[in-house]
């Protein structure tokens, strides 16, 4: 995918900086030029849907997630997007971001995101075996002591707290 040049860069970097700022309706003022693009570009994509998560507009976000997956499908982050975005979409749910994010497991089966995120959806849904499984997954994918902390903070996974403790 190609690279932004000036001004469309200088559009990006700005709306970041609003971001950082935790001023997402500036950053949105700064992306309404470079969303009217026929295809935007993935970047652009990407920070749109930061915007959304931040104003939780989460049916928006799932559109964008879309959007993203379509333009680059090889990109893990639009279908981790969309499925959060699913989550508290209120036409989704854990099914539904579960459904979603399932075929991502085998597009990208080395993303540690894709392993954990299915864990603490199966997880929530009181399917544990599943949730054990992924999240096994996810301690082989990425640094274990860092997974397992991660894990351990995490109010999805509480159920397997317990147990997560010897492994």
């Amino acid at each position: 995918m190609d690279t932004l040049d000036y001004p469309d860069r200088h559009r990006l970097v700005a709306a970041l900086g609003w971001m950082e700022l935790g001023r997402p309706e500036e950053a949105e003022q700064e992306l309404t030029p470079l969303l009217r693009r026929p295809r935007p570009h993935p970047d652009v994509l990407e920070l749109q849907w930061a915007v959304l998560a931040a104003q939780q507009r989460w049916t928006e976000a799932v559109e964008v997630a879309e959007a993203l997956i379509r333009i680059v499908p090889d990109r893990p982050s639009g279908w981790l997007h969309r499925a959060y975005a699913l989550r508290r979409a209120p036409h989704g749910g854990l099914e539904r971001a579960w459904a979603a994010l399932l075929p991502a497991a085998a597009h990208f089966p080395r993303e540690l995101l894709v392993a954990y995120n299915l864990s603490c959806y199966a997880c929530q849904m009181g399917r544990l075996d599943e949730a054990r499984h992924w999240l096994r997954q996810a301690l082989e994918l990425g640094d274990r002591e860092h997974v397992r902390r991660m894990a351990l903070q995490d109010p999805d996974l509480e159920p397997l707290h317990p147990e997560l403790k010897d492994w």
